[in-house]
């Protein structure tokens, strides 16, 4: 694991919602001399005034949609913190509505996705993703679980890394070191049972996504420990 000595040993982690937390992406960081702290902001707890020792942000999914600020006003707020992270240039890893959060802070249109992607899906790596630290070790596809309705357009001067067939932007980052992932690179099975009992509209394919979920477990545990491999080289080469 890469030494935190003489650098911003904090990691911190915006959750929107009880249900959806930093499943196996915790899991890693856990494991390393970072300590996780997390900001519940649905439960009103306040963000940071000062980004002195951080030494990243995670920003995590939820089902709330990035235009309902007036119903989840910690959505501008976080807007206004994610512009001055990537003002300071520390790293940041949005996930889902985290990505979606990311790209309006860098003045780009979050809106309805031509489908929604429920499920699991093949993501693929553009030409630049294949050749971006994040993804290094990574196959040019793979399968990554999604749970979205919405969709971002890449922000401008950003990078486009990664697409699906159905919502051709995945993945972006913006400047060196903060990225936008639509896919749920920290789910693991339990939350997906976990999301289905909250979320699950009718008719969608609860049991084959449930099993398909465990079916994937070493694979994504694989490709999770990847990202947050490269993620955290990305935060110890800039700390």
């Amino acid at each position: 694991m890469p030494s935190v000595k003489n650098m911003a040993k904090e990691i911190l982690v915006l959750k929107h919602i009880g249900v959806e937390g930093p499943g196996g992406i915790g899991d890693f960081f856990m494991d390393t001399t970072w300590d996780l702290k997390t900001v519940d902001l649905v439960k009103g707890e306040v963000l940071p005034g000062s980004l002195k020792n951080t030494g990243a942000v995670i920003s995590l999914g939820g089902p709330m949609n990035v235009y309902e600020e007036d119903k989840y006003p910690f959505l501008r707020e976080e807007i206004i913190f994610l512009q001055r992270a990537v003002k300071e240039e520390v790293p940041i890893l949005g996930i889902c509505l985290g990505a979606q959060l990311l790209a309006r802070a860098c003045g780009a249109k979050v809106i309805k996705a031509p489908v929604k992607e429920i499920g699991w899906c093949r993501i693929i790596l553009t030409e630049q993703g294949r050749e971006d630290y994040l993804f290094t070790a990574l196959p040019k596809e793979f399968d990554m679980f999604q749970w979205h309705e919405d969709t971002f357009e890449i922000p401008q001067g950003a990078v486009r890394l990664a697409g699906s067939g159905p919502c051709p932007n995945q993945a972006f980052r913006v400047g060196k070191n903060a990225y936008g992932l639509q896919f749920h690179a920290e789910v693991n099975p339990e939350m997906v049972e976990s999301w289905i009992e909250k979320y699950a509209p009718d008719g969608a394919p609860v049991p084959d996504m449930l099993i398909e979920s465990y079916k994937r477990k070493r694979a994504l545990e694989k490709y999770t420990s990847i990202l947050c491999l490269n993620f955290a080289r990305i935060i110890a080469a800039r700390n």
